[in-house]
């Protein structure tokens, strides 16, 4: 294993912090998988799988069975992981801008596009080569103007040359579940089986440039563009984003099965020498634009009625809001039916405060997809 320590630009006088990042393999068969715990800082979940996943990765590399390499950053953001306002952590913005740690990172297929366009030839891998080379350049030529901005740099700079990158987050209250883009959807579905996930997210774009789509848009947008001409693998870089339940669900026993459940699909996808394991048949994909958030329309004492995992026909009551001044019930109904993936685990909800998420099969919604 090679430890790197990345030191980010500091904010203010004597605050310098750094990325770590563990590097595993032979890096022989030029192969990369690429993983990254809690980008949202205040969700720990991810970063003990983590902690499961080093000690695996240790043993398969001792035994020769990463003839590639699988790159792990156990800790994605220091900065975030330093907003502690009187014991609440708040590690999901950046409190310098109000921006979301897991928005606006840099989508480059554009400029890409432009450095290769006369460079592309009929060899698929060699165009996957020079792609990479040529986003790797772009993202060195960025000249980040804050402390998280040189964050997103460097995590996009680790990933960029991956076959395979996987962002774990978990959300408020849920059950596992994933998010990819549709063109990709079938790469993430024995990743799905592994996890046991309950809701498979798929969209095209989904808005404001998460961590995990600018690196994978970018493969099936340039080979839409260059098709007829020149072969690009719209799998170049394959990007998924995996939440690992809720905020609490912090245990050694669903640490270890989640790091087996990563170690099975790198083996499935050929990171890891080995035979897989069988994965077992993932839920049903809905489209992200099917998902329904349930919101309060009132302020109010939140009661549910359903939880994550829970199947919610339509019509169904989902919550009820009670408010304290009046007395007055405003219950909640499901507009269509889906699996309740996630819910908040505030009890008191303020006007037009997100409460729930159901994973519909009917796309009814368009624009920025993603919760704030």
């Amino acid at each position: 294993m090679l430890t790197h320590h990345h030191l980010l630009p500091a904010a203010h006088a004597g605050t310098q912090r750094q990325l770590r990042s563990l590097h595993f393999g032979l890096r022989q068969s030029g192969r990369k998988a690429y993983l990254q715990a809690s980008l949202h800082a205040d969700e720990v979940p991810p970063m003990l799988v983590a902690q499961s996943l080093i000690h695996r990765l240790k043993a398969l590399e001792a035994a020769g069975a990463i003839a590639g390499e699988v790159v792990l950053v156990p800790l994605a953001n220091p900065v975030g992981l330093s907003q502690d306002l009187q014991g609440s952590a708040l590690g999901r913005f950046d409190l310098a801008t109000g921006v979301n740690f897991n928005r606006h990172f840099r989508h480059l297929a554009d400029e890409v596009a432009r450095a290769v366009e006369s460079r592309l030839g009929e060899d698929r891998a060699a165009n996957t080569r020079l792609i990479r080379q040529a986003l790797g350049e772009q993202l060195a030529a960025w000249q980040p103007a804050t402390e998280t901005e040189a964050l997103k740099r460097q995590l996009q700079w680790l990933a960029h040359d991956a076959d395979l990158v996987l962002d774990l987050h978990c959300d408020n209250q849920a059950v596992v579940h994933l998010y990819v883009g549709t063109p990709q959807l079938e790469a993430a579905r024995p990743l799905a089986g592994y996890l046991g996930a309950q809701a498979l997210l798929h969209t095209a774009v989904a808005g404001d440039e998460p961590f995990d789509e600018t690196l994978a848009r970018l493969w099936w947008e340039l080979a839409a563009r260059f098709e007829g001409r020149h072969p690009v693998d719209p799998h170049g870089g394959v990007g998924v984003t995996v939440e690992l339940r809720g905020e609490t669900d912090v245990t050694h026993a669903l640490a270890e099965q989640d790091a087996d459940a990563l170690v099975a699909y790198l083996r499935q996808q050929g990171h890891v020498a080995g035979e897989p394991p069988p994965s077992t048949p993932p839920c049903e994909a809905t489209p992200l634009e099917g998902v329904e958030p349930v919101t309060a329309p009132c302020a109010g004492i939140v009661v549910f009625a359903k939880a994550p995992g829970d199947w919610v026909r339509q019509g169904e009551l989902i919550a009820e809001i009670i408010d304290p001044l009046t007395d007055e019930r405003t219950p909640l109904h499901a507009r269509a039916s889906g699996r309740c993936f996630a819910r908040t685990a505030r009890r008191y909800a303020s006007r037009g405060m997100r409460l729930a998420k159901i994973a519909g099969d009917q796309a009814w919604r368009s624009g920025k997809l993603l919760s704030l």
